[in-house]
């Protein structure tokens, strides 16, 4: 199987993923939260670091259960920025 190479894009939405898992987790061990999502602590590490900018969809749901955050929460703070000449309409 051949991935499609990552855009800078998918990158960034990674990087803001990331961002938000590991501020939502603020005092929270790396292992108890990955525990919690049944996840690797490892795997987390990744994902909050960008390294795996697309991590499934299971997991980032489990992810936001361990951290009680809702879906909403991450697709709108991993959604790509309105281009500027839209954010005005």
């Amino acid at each position: 199987m051949v991935r499609v190479p990552l855009t800078p894009a998918d990158r960034e939405r990674g990087e803001r993923l990331g961002r938000l898992l590991r501020e939502s987790r603020a005092d929270r061990s790396l292992a108890d939260v990955a525990g919690a999502a049944g996840i690797s602590a490892e795997t987390l590490r990744k994902i909050e670091s960008g390294r795996i900018p697309t991590p499934a969809f299971f997991t980032v749901s489990a992810l936001a259960g361990a951290l009680g955050l809702s879906l909403d929460t991450l697709a709108t703070a991993t959604a790509p920025p309105l281009p500027e000449d839209r954010a005005a309409v």
